[in-house]
């Protein structure tokens, strides 16, 4: 009775994935023992197991960087190597250009003056005088900035405050007459005549109205 298929799949029990990658490791090292003896073939296998731990084989006489060389070679890409004489310039660089950065700084704001000559002077000032204009320019910018909205502010007042300023100062019609019948004891004849006398035109009703009044003899 042959054995059932395995289902390729994880292994969930640490203890039997451990087992099982022992067994299949020895058993792909051999088959790639068998395959370099009997193929004549150059191979070398890097083996990283699920705790970290590392495992290679390559076939005699070739080793396992001989193998990696000429895999470089081959394939076009390279690995870069750790240079510690490189990092150490890239350091350095970094640093003095880090120390010039901070010593230019300070300058701009006065410090470390005595180790400039006459020329560093001169393009400091001018440098100096450019940062002034450029910074009241912006300001100036500003200024202008926040009077025009001021500006627009005041002269766009509120639609329901212009209203009630019109109903106020131009009343209805109606309420005209209304205040003119108030006092019947005055004996005074009262005509509203329009300051426009076009009358029929829409834009035109709302001017104001000039009161005239005389006495009956």
């Amino acid at each position: 009775m042959g054995r059932g298929k395995i289902q390729i799949r994880r292994i969930e029990n640490a203890t039997n994935r451990q087992v099982t990658f022992s067994k299949r490791r020895t058993g792909l090292l051999k088959k790639a023992h068998e395959l370099g003896i009997l193929c004549d073939a150059q191979l070398g296998l890097i083996i990283f197991s699920s705790t970290g731990k590392m495992f290679e084989y390559s076939n005699p006489p070739s080793g396992m960087q001989m193998i990696i060389d000429r895999y470089q070679k081959v394939s076009g890409t390279r690995v870069e190597e750790f240079n510690e004489e490189k990092i150490y310039c890239e350091l350095t660089r970094m640093k003095n250009e880090n120390d010039r950065l901070l010593a230019s700084l300070r300058q701009l704001t006065g410090e470390d003056l005595s180790v400039l000559t006459m020329n560093d002077l001169h393009q400091l000032e001018q440098q100096l005088k450019m940062s002034v204009t450029k910074v009241r320019s912006r300001k100036i910018s500003e200024h202008h900035a926040a009077a025009a909205v001021m500006e627009h502010k005041f002269m766009v007042p509120d639609p329901s405050m212009m209203e009630q300023i019109t109903y106020d100062f131009y009343p209805p019609e109606e309420q005209v007459k209304n205040l003119l019948q108030l006092s019947p004891q005055f004996n005074h004849t009262f005509r509203l005549q329009p300051t426009q006398p076009n009358l029929q035109e829409a834009n035109l009703q709302r001017h104001p109205l000039q009161l005239w009044y005389g006495y009956h003899h």
